[in-house]
C-alpha cells in the first residue's frame, strides 16, 4: 500500500522478507466471534487495512454477541497443530499475532510452534493476553492458564499488548503504576510492552486522553518510552479494538517497521477504528478498521519521554493543543523557505544578506569561551541585517538564552537528555523551537512538544554525521508534511537545486542546505536554489489528503 511511509531502520525480519510482489504474512491465532466484532474477525479486518495477507487460525470457538460471551470452547489440541503444521510448510509468517487461546495445551502448542518457526528464521510474537471479555460473560482464563502465559509465551514475546487488568493479571501486581508494570513484565523476557488504556480511565489525563504506556527495549534498536497519546473518544462501540491494535503492530513488523514504529501505527490504526465503530446489536458494536488512517492526520499521536511517567498539567494542555491541531502562537505555518546551517558564525551575516531567511548556527563542540563568543558574534551579524531573518541556535541552548537567542534546535537525544526542569526553562523561555525527528515515534514526540517546526531526515544520503536512519526519501517527506501538523523542514543530502525543488513539491516548509553551502558558493549559485525552491512551491500539493 502505497499510502505508508517506509521503515526508517532496517528490520530483524530483512531475510524472512516476502517477495517484492507478494504483500507480507501474518498469523493470527485466536477465537472466532459468532457476533462478527472481535477475534478473527477483527484481526482480518486489521490486516487489510494494514496490507498484510492474514492466515487465521482458530484456537477457540466462542458463542457471543455484542451483549457478552455465553460459552468458549477451545478447539482441540490436535485441531490446532494441523493447522498451524498446514501453514508451515507454504505460508511462513513474518509475525505471528495471538489473541484468546484459552487452554494451556493451545499455549504449549503455540510454544512450540514459535521455537519451530525460528530455527529457520526470525518471526515476531505479538501477544495479546485476552484474560476476560469487556462485555462479560464466560470465563476465557484461570491461574494456570495466566500462569502458562508467563512461563512459555512471555519470554518468548517481541510485543505484549495488554490492557491495564491484564497487565496486573501477568505481574502479579495492583498496587503500582503502569509505567512499573510494563518494567516487570520487561523482566519476564518480553522485548517490548505497551500497556493499553483505552478503559484505564485512571490514567493521568485519561478524562481527555486515549493513553498507552510503550516501553520498547528491543536489541539493535533504539530504546523507547512514553505515554502515547490520541483524543479519548465518546463511542461506545469498541468490541474488537485490543484485536486489532496487537494485529496492526504484528502487521506493522511484518512490513519492517522497528517496534516503536509498529505500536504507534497501532495506536493510529485502532484509534480510526474506534472513531468509525458502528452498531451490530444492542450492545457495543464493532470498530471499522480501514486503511485511510495512514493519510489522516488526525490520527497521528502525540508522545511523552521515558521520564515523564506522570504527565504534568502543563503537559498534558500542551498535548491536547497538539492533537486539536490548533496552531501553536508564534509558529511559521507558511513556508520557511531555504535553511541555512553552518558551524561558522562569520557566515550568518551574509548567509542572510543573500535572502536566506533561517539560518542556524551549528557548533558540535563542548561549550566553552570559543562557543560563546561565536554565539554572541552570530547573534549580532544577525540583527545587523536589513532584511527579516530567524537565527536558529543548535544544542547550546543555554548560552543561547543567555546570549539573547530568540531561536533553538534541538536533537531528540539532546531533549531527553534534559531534566525537567530544563525542559521547562525551554518551553516557558519565548524562544522558537525547533526539533528533529527521524521516525514515526520520534516524530509523535516531537509533536507532544508543539515546536515551530519540525525536521524530517536524512531525506537523502548524508555523510555529515553518522546515524542508523535510512534515507527518508520523497515518499516519507510528503507523509511527514501531511501528518505533523506543524513546518516540516527537510534536511540531509540536499545537494542540488533539483533535490531542493523536489522537497517543495512535497509541502515541506523547508529544505536545509548543509554540503551544498560551499565557501565559495557565488551569489548565482544561491539564487539557482531559491528559484529552484520557489518553482516547488508552485508545484505543491494545495491541501494534504485525506
Amino acid at each position: 500500500m502505497t499510502g505508508f511511509p517506509h521503515p526508517c531502520l532496517p528490520s530483524s525480519l530483512d531475510s524472512g522478507a516476502a517477495p517484492a510482489d507478494r504483500p507480507a504474512i501474518i498469523w493470527s491465532v485466536a477465537g472466532t466471534d459468532s457476533g462478527g466484532g472481535a477475534g478473527l474477525a477483527a484481526d482480518l479486518r486489521a490486516a487489510s487495512a494494514m496490507g498484510v495477507h492474514l492466515c487465521p487460525v482458530v484456537a477457540v470457538v466462542t458463542a457471543q454477541n455484542s451483549l457478552g460471551v455465553q460459552s468458549v470452547h477451545p478447539v482441540p489440541v490436535a485441531q490446532l497443530q494441523a493447522q498451524l503444521d498446514a501453514l508451515a510448510q507454504d505460508c511462513r509468517p513474518r509475525a505471528i499475532k495471538c489473541g484468546l487461546l484459552a487452554s494451556v495445551e493451545a499455549i504449549e502448542c503455540l510454544a512450540r510452534c514459535v521455537d519451530a518457526l525460528r530455527r529457520d528464521g526470525p518471526v515476531a510474537l505479538v501477544i495479546d493476553p485476552v484474560l476476560s471479555a469487556t462485555a462479560g460473560g464466560a470465563a476465557f482464563s484461570n491461574a494456570a492458564l495466566v500462569q502458562a502465559y508467563r512461563t512459555l509465551l512471555l519470554p518468548r514475546a517481541t510485543l505484549l499488548t495488554p490492557n491495564r487488568r491484564e497487565a496486573e493479571s501477568l505481574a502479579e501486581r495492583t498496587d503500582t503504576t503502569t509505567p512499573a508494570l510494563a518494567r516487570h513484565l520487561l523482566a519476564t523476557g518480553a522485548q517490548t510492552v505497551c500497556i493499553t488504556g483505552g478503559d484505564d480511565l485512571n490514567a493521568p489525563g485519561a478524562a481527555h486522553l486515549a493513553l498507552d504506556w510503550l516501553d520498547a527495549q528491543a536489541p539493535a534498536e533504539p530504546p523507547v518510552a512514553g505515554w502515547l497519546a490520541l483524543p479519548r473518544l465518546p463511542s461506545r462501540h469498541h468490541h474488537g479494538s485490543g484485536c486489532t491494535f496487537a494485529t496492526a503492530a504484528a502487521a506493522a513488523l511484518a512490513r519492517g517497521y522497528p517496534l516503536a514504529d509498529a505500536v504507534v501505527l497501532a495506536k493510529m490504526l485502532s484509534w480510526s477504528a474506534v472513531r468509525q465503530g458502528y452498531a451490530a446489536g444492542a450492545g457495543a458494536g464493532p470498530v471499522k478498521a480501514e486503511g485511510s488512517f495512514i493519510q489522516d492526520p488526525r490520527c497521528m499521536p502525540v508522545m511523552g519521554f521515558a521520564d515523564e511517567t506522570t504527565p504534568s498539567p502543563q503537559t498534558l494542555r500542551r498535548w491536547r493543543q497538539a492533537l486539536a491541531a490548533r496552531p501553536v502562537p508564534g509558529a511559521d505555518q507558511a513556508t520557511l523557505g531555504l535553511y541555512a546551517i553552518t558551524d561558522q558564525a562569520t557566515r550568518v551575516g551574509p548567509l542572510l544578506a543573500q535572502g536566506l531567511s533561517q539560518v542556524q548556527l551549528r557548533i558540535k563542540t563542548a561549550s566553552g569561551e570559543n562557543v560563546q563568543e561565536a554565539l554572541h558574534q552570530s547573534l549580532k551579524l544577525a540583527q545587523q541585517q536589513q532584511q527579516p531573518g530567524q537565527l536558529w541556535i543548535n544544542d547550546h541552548w543555554r548560552e543561547a538564552l543567555a546570549a539573547g537567542a530568540t531561536a533553538l534546535h534541538l536533537g531528540q537525544e539532546d531533549w531527553a537528555a534534559l531534566n525537567p526542569e530544563e525542559r521547562s526553562q525551554i518551553l516557558n523561555s519565548g524562544a522558537r523551537l525547533g526539533l528533529s525527528s527521524h521516525s514515526l515515534w520520534e516524530l509523535a514526540r516531537a509533536r507532544g512538544l508543539t515546536p515551530n517546526y519540525i525536521a524530517c531526515g536524512p531525506v537523502y544520503p548524508t555523510t555529515t554525521k553518522d546515524m542508523p536512519w535510512r534515507p527518508q526519501g520523497m515518499r516519507n517527506l510528503r507523509w511527514w508534511a501531511t501528518m505533523a501538523g506543524c513546518p516540516v523542514v527537510a534536511i540531509g543530502g540536499l545537494l542540488s537545486p533539483e533535490q531542493v525543488q523536489d522537497c517543495a513539491e512535497t509541502g515541506a516548509a523547508a529544505a536545509c542546505l548543509v554540503r551544498a553551502l560551499k565557501p565559495d558558493m557565488s551569489a548565482a549559485d544561491l539564487r539557482h536554489f531559491q528559484t529552484a525552491w520557489m518553482n516547488g512551491r508552485a508545484r505543491r500539493p494545495l491541501t494534504p489528503p485525506v
